[in-house]
């Protein structure tokens, strides 16, 4: 084999695991944007559910009641 022919081999694998680094790399970014989005879905769920409890709990206060059984209609 010659030079410029190893040359042009060693180039082309060099540009192969920058590819496959770049890949990688954005395949990363890309899961922790989804995992982050989840994260603030889930929080923002929970948000609401404890907003929901708090409002069931005042609800029951002023009616002497469980708040958590005035909740959910037992």
């Amino acid at each position: 084999m010659n030079l410029v022919a190893q040359i042009a081999m060693a180039a082309a694998e060099t540009e192969h695991h920058g590819n496959v680094q770049l890949e990688t790399l954005i395949f990363g970014v890309i899961a922790i944007i989804v995992f982050a989005f989840l994260g603030l879905v889930t929080l923002s769920y929970k948000n609401v559910a404890n907003r929901h409890s708090a409002k069931a709990d005042a609800w029951a206060a002023r009616h002497g009641k469980d708040g958590h059984e005035a909740g959910h209609g037992h």
